[in-house]
């Protein structure tokens, strides 16, 4: 799955730049720094986290929440060491010295407060902010033991943990203070301080006097230092090998880099193109060189400090909501996502690496991939759909690359569709104005047969705008979907109209109207080996229909809401449907069922997106989640086939010891196999033996002590009993839930009295109530006990009339034969 891992609020990354954390609400993500994929969580209270800061050695990790409390978390174990109380208000700043042994936090009461990580108490509790504590920073000289504090009056204060007293108050900056750097390879001699009053304040540490102020006419987010020495690579000829660096970024969602010692701005971030994000927040990386921005949309942008600023790297906090996916690429192991924001996410399947691309004004709408998987088409609600070259193997800023434009529609483009096969010339749009237009793309012949030089060709002459080869409207409401056939000689709209229509893509003319759903059509789908469609339908339908004369063919009903999206699957057989019930349902078309149901997401499943292969699905939606199926159709057959064949041998191996005699192997056998009635059988067939063998040899005087105990077994021998009487605990369990069964029905009732005394003969009382099912089992074998008990007691009190009538037989025929000749008595 690819989840939400950033909420916004508070983020850290460890000194070994190594690890990423970041509030996801009240918890706490680790991340992979490189990758992004969560590697543990730190599972928080019920409150919002509202700041945390991690060790320098990376042992442990601080957190405060909105319940006042402190928590100190092992890194090792992702669990809490201990929490404390922390303040009257919620803590909204926090710092770890370089020691790792002090955590200074400031808070919305107004204090700032100092703690000893290990031990848990307060060192030093400072007074004198008039608001709430924007920023606190421990120098970096660890014998200094001084702490600089900021507040949103836009004061600063200078504290020395030795004396507990305030050596300095700065009022310098008219608005909120949301940055305190100091410079690194001298000792600390020199010191920043950037707020949101648009100016950067440089200080002399030594005399704590204000050497320059630097106006960067934005309200800045986050600023620092730079290592001393570091090139970064502007390619002006300007040399700042030796110059003193200030990074800073805000409102604007650009990086900038200062001279720290004149003032000037020396590079500027090319802004990525129509993005409309802020920067809430800036680190540092001094070892990989890099600066990770964190944006108002909840996405983490790394650029480099030595190469002129580039975008290398990216981690996507928060997906909003999922509105349409594709897979891209050859390989087919990306995901292309449009989300609620106006860039595009192409997510790595394998390491869940993500890219971001800028280019839309609004809102992504729709999305399309061409089976190439290097061909994508977008539309948004800035009225606009584009062309995109997609080509991961290529360097970060080139993997992403608009070539063309569509501009042409009065309202948002919600649907878009790509040609198919390898000759494709035209894409389709549809759109909120209810028009549907052709594109001519032939212009980009020599861009599609040159993927790896489409970066260079778009960066000489910018974007293509294409021509519309016709237009028309196409329905009375707006378009949902567009799908062109196989062949590209058709395609079909889907409206909230109710109607779907099949259209001729060479003129544009209708052919025929699918009429029958209640509610608006969401969603349309051609099959790759038929002459059908599929339609989605508000109405709770997926209903598929005929090109030949455009009936309904069937109707598929199961869905407890809305069916959102429509796939055909295994070449034309199966359809896969998601809906706002939150469910994913595989159907049979042959028979209209419903074979699987899939019940995974938390709300609405907006989108279906498969791979060529079908080996994998991705499935997101509007609880922000993306989840990725696999097919494990052959892998459960395979299993099935496996578990037949282990069945098979293990019945050939039954078989083998009851004509062996091997009644414990057998039982034992019988008992792993869970074979009820094959048990039953086999005691019942060693119980008859025994009477047989008692009416054919009975006992006499002469009979030896082992047959005479042989003949009073239980279950017919004694190596049956000792088998019952040794079971293991579990054994023992399946065998009285046997029992349980047997009993209640008189035709085995023998067998089962007769195991269940052996069983009550072989082991204590205390062992059978210290099985988990006892008192359950017990239970049930009392009632039909007692009922086949008086059963037994009304044959025997029956039987005695037997008795009776062989006794009264007995009078009558000595009587007789008393008073009869010698004749009459024979005959």
């Amino acid at each position: 799955s690819i989840e939400s891992v950033y909420t916004g609020g508070c983020i850290a990354i460890s000194q070994d730049e190594t690890r990423l954390f970041t509030t996801c609400n009240e918890d706490i993500k680790v991340l992979d720094l490189e990758s992004g994929e969560k590697t543990a969580e730190l599972k928080g209270d019920t409150d919002i986290v509202t700041s945390f800061s991690v060790k320098p050695n990376g042992a442990h990790l601080v957190s405060a929440s909105r319940t006042m409390m402190i928590t100190v978390w092992d890194l090792s174990t992702s669990k809490a060491v201990r929490s404390f109380k922390a303040h009257d208000a919620p803590v909204i700043s926090m710092d770890i010295d370089g020691s790792s042994t002090l955590v200074a936090t400031g808070s919305a009461d107004s204090t700032v407060k100092v703690w000893d990580i290990d031990r848990g108490y307060c060192t030093h509790n400072f007074k004198g902010h008039g608001g709430i504590i924007t920023a606190v920073k421990f120098h970096p000289r660890k014998d200094k033991l001084c702490l600089v504090t900021a507040s949103d009056d836009g004061t600063v204060r200078v504290w020395n943990l030795k004396t507990s007293k305030c050596e300095a108050a700065i009022e310098a900056h008219s608005s909120i203070v949301r940055s305190i750097d100091f410079t690194r390879d001298d000792d600390g001699k020199a010191m920043i301080t950037a707020g949101r009053d648009g100016v950067i304040n440089v200080w002399d540490w030594k005399r704590m006097s204000l050497l320059r102020t630097i106006p960067i006419y934005e309200a800045a987010e986050g600023a620092g230092i730079l290592l001393s020495g570091t090139s970064i690579g502007t390619g002006s000829g300007a040399n700042t090998n030796n110059a003193r660096i200030i990074y800073s970024g805000g409102e604007r969602g650009i990086m900038r880099l200062w001279d720290m010692d004149t003032g000037k701005e020396l590079f500027e971030q090319t802004k990525e193109l129509n993005a409309k994000h802020a920067f809430v927040n800036v680190l540092y990386l001094p070892g990989s060189q890099r600066l990770v921005a964190v944006t108002n949309d909840q996405n983490m942008l790394f650029y480099s400090a030595t190469s002129q600023l580039e975008r290398v790297h990216q981690v996507v906090g928060y997906n909003e909501e999922i509105i349409d996916m594709a897979y891209v690429g050859k390989a087919q192991e990306h995901l292309a996502v449009a989300t609620n924001t106006e860039h595009i996410r192409v997510y790595n399947t394998k390491t869940l690496n993500c890219e971001l691309a800028y280019g839309h004004k609004d809102t992504i709408l729709c999305l399309d991939v061409h089976e190439d998987g290097y061909i994508m088409a977008t539309g948004s609600k800035d009225n606009t759909a584009m062309v995109w070259m997609v080509n991961m193997s290529l360097p970060p800023n080139q993997r992403i690359v608009c070539v063309a434009t569509a501009v042409g529609h009065t309202k948002a483009v919600g649907a878009v569709c790509l040609a198919r096969g390898s000759d494709f010339t035209f894409m389709v749009s549809g759109s909120e104005d209810r028009t549907v237009k052709m594109w001519d793309l032939s212009p980009l012949r020599r861009v599609f047969e040159n993927p790896q030089h489409a970066p260079a060709l778009v960066e000489k002459t910018g974007p293509i705008r294409l021509n519309s080869l016709y237009t028309f409207q196409a329905h009375d409401k707006d378009i949902n979907s567009i799908r062109i056939s196989p062949n590209n000689d058709i395609f079909a709209t889907g409206s909230q109209d109710k109607t779907a229509k099949i259209w001729d893509v060479a003129t544009g003319k209708p052919l025929g109207t699918l009429q029958g759903h209640r509610r608006g059509v969401w969603n349309i789908a051609f099959s790759p080996v038929d002459r059908v469609v599929a339609t989605t339908s508000g109405d709770r339908m997926v209903k598929l229909w005929s090109l030949s004369d455009y009936s309904c063919l069937k109707t598929f009903e199961g869905h407890t809401n809305s069916v959102l999206c429509v796939e055909f699957m295994t070449k034309g057989t199966q359809l896969m449907t998601t809906g706002s019930d939150g469910l994913i349902k595989l159907w049979n078309i042959k028979d209209g069922e419903c074979i699987l149901t899939l019940d995974k997401h938390e709300s609405k499943i907006w989108t279906l997106a498969k791979e060529s292969s079908e080996a994998f699905v991705a499935t997101g939606g509007a609880d922000s989640t993306i989840y990725i199926w696999k097919d494990t159709t052959q892998e459960e057959m395979d299993r099935l086939h496996t578990e037949e064949a282990k069945v098979l041998e293990q019945q050939q191996a039954l078989d083998n010891f009851l004509r062996a005699k091997d009644y414990r192997n057998a039982i034992t056998l019988a008992l792993s196999l869970d074979q009820p009635h094959r048990l039953m059988t086999i005691l019942r067939d060693v119980m008859m033996a025994a009477e047989h063998r008692h009416l054919v040899s009975p006992l006499d005087d002469s009979v030896s002590d082992e047959a005479f105990a042989e003949n009073r077994a239980i279950l017919g021998t004694l190596s049956v009993d000792n088998v019952i009487g040794t079971l293991a605990p579990d054994q023992l369990e399946r065998l009285l839930g046997y029992v349980r069964n047997w009993n209640t029905n008189g035709k085995f009732s023998r067998v089962a009295q007769a195991t269940l005394y052996c069983v009550l003969t072989h082991y204590t009382s205390q062992t059978l109530l210290a099985l988990p099912s006892a008192k359950e089992i017990i239970a049930s074998v009392q009632p039909y006990s007692e009922r086949h008990f008086s059963r037994l007691d009304s044959l025997l009190t029956d039987s005695f009339i037997i008795d009776y009538t062989l006794h009264a037989m007995d009078v009558v025929a000595h009587d007789y034969m008393e008073s009869g000749d010698d004749s009459e008595v024979g005959h």
